[in-house]
């Protein structure tokens, strides 16, 4: 129980002082995401989340849009003929730099994920 408790409370401390810490950037990705390609500024996902009651919960994952709004939907980059031509610039970027994921923090603030442990599987 405690053991569990502290690595909630953890969680809670680590993201919310992320997420402050990271305003500023958040907002000039946001602001280049849309100046590359108009649209929306973050992806969902659906992610498999925790047991409860005994029954499966889903969760939606949140990141940085790194494709075009024309990209295909529910379609794996690594799928696509041509992957190359539907990421955009600033999304090449965030994917290289790992930028895309920031905003999980706001994921792992919920209680959908935890700083430490495995990524939760795409449905």
């Amino acid at each position: 129980m405690y053991s569990h408790f502290f690595k909630r409370f953890l969680d809670i401390v680590l993201s919310l002082f992320a997420i402050l810490i990271l305003l500023l950037p958040f907002l000039i990705i946001c602001l280049l995401i849309v100046i590359d390609d108009p649209g929306p500024v973050f992806f969902r996902q659906k992610r498999v989340g925790r047991k409860k009651n005994g029954k499966i919960t889903y969760f939606s994952l949140c990141k940085f849009r790194t494709m075009k709004v024309s990209a295909p939907h529910d379609v794996p980059t690594h799928l696509l003929q041509n992957p190359d031509e539907y990421i955009t610039r600033v999304g090449k970027f965030l994917r290289k730099t790992s930028l895309d994921e920031l905003p999980q923090f706001w994921n792992v603030l919920k209680g959908d994920m935890s700083l430490v442990g495995t990524r939760p599987p795409t449905v």
